[in-house]
């Protein structure tokens, strides 16, 4: 397949052999000209990708529908016909940063305005009973029955039982924002910080610094909460990548050491992590039409197709193991149930991680 016009000269550009065909017999490259169309930078960029003869639909089709098969093939040697697995994973990865980046930013923004309008009689009704109920004894303190200390007591108490532990900390003012260890401010929390001497408050400073920061921008807690899903979202496969050698020695754990080398494992790692890209990708693309369509059958239809993909997702481990390591189906199961556990440990400790960075990256 050429990617330009053949130069009439004979004469590599690149090594200077002669060059009796297409290709230059001693260093491989193409004689073609130097200078082509603007087109070809488009058309030459898709070839490149895509492969016209077919190399890239062929190992999409094995990745997708036929699990194990595309590493399985590699690994015998049988890669021609097939997209290198580094290319594959970093093509696939530009896909799932690039075709996000292009959905409209709207139906984030609406469902929070959406949110923010549909305070629930719940809320409304216990924050009028707050409010009574304090108000009743502030009454009472004015009559000279209570101490204002009693009364500040009962306060506090009435509130807390109303409060889950995780609001006891995370205290929600009238404006609908939190109120961190009762402060509002960096320089409140640390001042509290340096009473309390406090090792938790001093682990979670630099969230409570970036939390106040995007309160003082003008931001709720439900616009913070969907920019912090946004940006864990995007993380994701930066966190795929991170894993990838990982994941590849817990296989080589688990396997004969012998038979399977690691490099071997981290064919099977590139494409299962090509393959779960795609998986997030569709999901994504999939809840982004869920979005734009207003329609109740269409949404259960979208809402069915995300469980399949899931579920595929899921046991497509299985049956790729199986094909490539060639294992009976019971020690695919054993096998594979214990690479999940493992993996979900380590997949957990790595998302803590992605959630305190994916927060603090916030802007």
């Amino acid at each position: 397949m050429s990617h330009g016009k053949l130069r009439a000269d004979k004469n590599c550009l690149n090594c200077g052999h002669f060059v009796e065909e297409q290709y230059c017999p001693h260093c491989g490259q193409e004689n073609t000209e130097t200078r082509q169309p603007f087109h070809f930078l488009f058309t030459h960029f898709v070839e490149d990708f895509t492969h016209y003869d077919g190399q890239f639909w062929k190992t999409m089709k094995y990745l997708l529908f036929r699990p194990g098969k595309l590493t399985k093939e590699y690994i015998a040697g049988k890669r021609q016909q097939y997209v290198a697995p580094v290319k594959l994973y970093i093509f696939i990865s530009f896909l799932a940063f690039f075709i996000p980046s292009l959905f409209p930013s709207d139906h984030s923004e609406n469902q929070i305005k959406k949110q923010d309008l549909l305070i629930t009689s719940k809320e409304e009704q216990q924050m009028a009973a707050d409010s009574a109920a304090t108000a009743t004894i502030k009454d009472i303190e004015a009559r000279g029955y209570l101490t204002p200390e009693q009364s500040e007591k009962i306060s506090r108490q009435i509130k807390r039982d109303t409060l889950s532990a995780d609001e006891e900390f995370f205290e929600i003012d009238k404006r609908g924002a939190y109120k961190i260890a009762g402060t509002t401010n960096i320089k409140q929390y640390d001042s509290l910080m340096t009473k309390e001497q406090s090792r938790v408050l001093k682990f979670a400073r630099p969230f409570a610094k970036k939390y106040f920061e995007l309160t003082e921008q003008g931001l709720n807690k439900k616009q913070i909460q969907a920019k912090f899903l946004e940006t864990f979202v995007h993380m994701i496969p930066k966190a795929l990548f991170i894993y990838l050698p990982l994941f590849a020695f817990f296989l080589w754990l688990f396997h004969n050491k012998k038979k399977w080398w690691y490099f071997d494992h981290g064919i099977f790692t590139l494409h299962y992590f090509s393959f779960l890209l795609i998986s997030i990708l569709i999901l994504r693309i999939l809840d982004q039409l869920n979005q734009s369509i207003d329609f109740s059958i269409i949404n259960i239809l979208f809402g069915f197709a995300n469980t399949i993909i899931t579920i595929y997702s899921i046991i497509y481990f299985f049956f790729a193991h199986h094909r490539v390591y060639e294992s009976r189906k019971r020690i695919t199961v054993l096998t594979g149930i214990s690479l999940f556990i493992v993996n979900a440990f380590g997949i957990f400790i790595l998302l803590m991680g992605l959630v305190a960075i994916s927060f603090l990256m916030i802007h």
